[in-house]
């Protein structure tokens, strides 16, 4: 039988600790909670862990330096807890490296959801919104290769570029579309397997993350074009193969 995901929850808030590990328990989800980075740490000393769950105002070191922290160490996909409203948090969460973010309060139903969406894009579950490492693994574009088997993507002089769930996804999606327009709906629905919320700059934010990446000059970017009113192109010619 397959282990069910392993999920860290971590938050300086009892009852929304508790809440979370009762309701994710109850669906099949394992579940264990920190209330600091130091507890945090610990914890991932000691476990293996598919996602992790991650409050922006803790006691001590915050969750944005933690998650800074969390994509610098490991691969382990993040959904940020931010206060209702705090656009500037949200925004500044993902340019850390967070994979999704949800506002405070919450419906315990909308995290699960996230939770497996993130999975989803992780590996970790089946989906139609990641492209099938199956056929055509290996896309190179600009002396880059990605390998969709293997999620790896190698600079041009052979060098191991590490990347958030988020760019992978992003990147995959734009190998698999290239030379076309595509709109930040679009993006949403093919990279990140859910659909844009009301002025979400979610999108924008992984794409100028993603550019810092793999273009010589992020600012002036060749690779990865916007496109007024449209959304954006991925210009280069793309070789697909095994």
């Amino acid at each position: 039988m397959e282990e069910q995901p392993h999920i860290l929850v971590v938050d300086d808030d009892r009852e929304i600790r508790d809440l979370v590990a009762r309701y994710l328990s109850g669906h099949g989800l394992r579940v264990r909670t920190a209330a600091e980075g130091r507890q945090m740490a610990r914890e991932l000393a000691d476990w293996s862990f598919d996602l992790v769950i991650l409050d922006l105002m803790l006691p001590g070191e915050d969750g944005l330096s933690l998650c800074r922290r969390l994509r610098v160490e490991t691969n382990i996909p993040v959904i940020m807890l931010t206060a209702m409203g705090e656009e500037t948090d949200r925004i500044i969460g993902l340019e850390m490296g967070a994979d999704d973010y949800i506002a405070k309060p919450f419906n315990p139903r909308e995290l699960l959801a996230r939770i497996r969406a993130v999975l989803r894009r992780t590996g970790k579950a089946t989906t139609g919104a990641v492209p099938d490492a199956k056929t055509g693994s290996k896309h190179r574009f600009a002396g880059w290769r990605l390998d969709l088997r293997t999620r790896e993507l190698f600079s041009p002089e052979g060098m191991l570029i590490p990347l958030s769930s988020g760019e992978y996804d992003l990147l995959a999606a734009f190998v698999t579309h290239p030379q076309r327009v595509l709109s930040r709906d679009q993006l949403l629905d093919l990279a990140r397997g859910r659909e844009a919320q009301p002025f979400d700059r979610a999108m924008d934010v992984q794409v100028s993350r993603l550019r810092r990446k793999i273009e010589k000059d992020a600012s002036a970017p060749i690779l990865i074009k916007t496109v007024r009113s449209g959304g954006y192109m991925f210009t280069p010619e793309v070789e697909t193969g095994e």
